[in-house]
């Protein structure tokens, strides 16, 4: 009953960020608005609604771990596995927004946000709003220098306005509903096998709701569309952070009580981000291949395999 719980509660963020998203986009496009703050704004908050409303749920629920260790569990796997992953099926040109914006931005959000959790093992309300203040000047640079994230809009359909509304009502009711169920079945699930909310929600949650990002990764692979690059997850990764994190201590401050997300978790989590650097720059082509994935993925692995033993 556990493991159905779970497996329905990420069914359920599934649909219900697809079903976001595509409504938000063709809601975006009825409004005529440029392409460009769509695929930075609109498709970047969709993508990240599953982080976003799990650790939202999570803190409200009292389980402040789980909501801590989703966003830093979802930035490992982003990279570790769904990048690897990709990277075993083709290799990934990378832009020059990867040098100029991209990786500095998530390592300067990933080193504030450690700074502010280590010193007093809690994010607050204000701490949560600068960091969801340095989002929107983050956002606000990128479309002054119109960078572009390589979501192709013109592949959504656009809809008419009752339809709209159908798919944000349902997208966001999956959301919701898939939130608790996943929420509930992740503590059940640590009762049964003896272990503690950090390593449930860094490897069953944050797989999970990781999963939005891997379908459309591997999906767009398939396609042969040409528009996968490093800096859209890399960008999932910064949101994580700046939005998921800085929106959830916004509505319920977070107290780190497990102290190895703090001591252990969020020095993988930038360190893998920083380990992207050395990979790019080896390439005298700039982009990434099998190689590069099987030692993310072996890397992935050994974190696992650490959370486990």
């Amino acid at each position: 009953m556990v493991f159905f719980l779970v497996f329905i509660g990420l069914l359920l963020l599934v649909l219900g960020g697809k079903w976001l998203m595509k409504s938000s986009v063709a809601l975006s496009l009825n409004l005529n608005i440029s392409r460009i703050v769509i695929g930075m704004t609109v498709v970047s908050f969709a993508t990240s609604s599953p982080e976003l409303i799990v650790s939202i749920q999570a803190a409200i629920s009292g389980y402040s771990n789980i909501a801590i260790g989703n966003a830093i569990g979802s930035n490992i796997a982003n990279i570790g596995f769904v990048l690897a992953l990709v990277l075993l099926i083709t290799p990934i040109f990378i832009q020059d927004s990867f040098r100029q914006t991209d990786w500095p931005m998530m390592i300067f959000s990933s080193l504030i946000f450690a700074l502010m959790i280590s010193y007093d093992n809690r994010l607050s309300r204000l701490e949560g709003c600068f960091l969801f203040l340095l989002l929107v000047f983050f956002l606000y640079y990128l479309l002054k220098k119109k960078y572009t994230k390589n979501y192709d809009t013109k592949s959504f359909e656009r809809m008419t306005n009752f339809k709209i509304v159908v798919y944000l009502f349902l997208g966001s009711f999956c959301l919701w509903l898939g939130s608790e169920l996943l929420i509930d079945g992740a503590v059940k699930l640590g009762s049964i096998l003896g272990v503690s909310e950090r390593i449930i929600s860094i490897t069953v949650v944050a797989f999970g709701t990781s999963v939005p990002e891997l379908a459309t990764s591997v999906m767009a692979v398939i396609k042969n569309e040409k528009a996968i690059s490093l800096g859209n997850l890399i960008g999932s990764n910064i949101f994580n952070i700046l939005a998921v994190l800085g929106i959830t201590s916004i509505i319920q401050p977070i107290d780190v009580t497990e102290i190895n997300l703090i001591n252990k978790d969020i020095f993988w989590m930038i360190g893998i981000s920083l380990l992207i650097f050395p990979l790019v720059m080896l390439k005298p082509k700039m982009k990434l291949g099998r190689n590069s994935g099987l030692f993310l993925l072996f890397i992935y692995i050994i974190f696992i395999y650490t959370l486990l033993k």
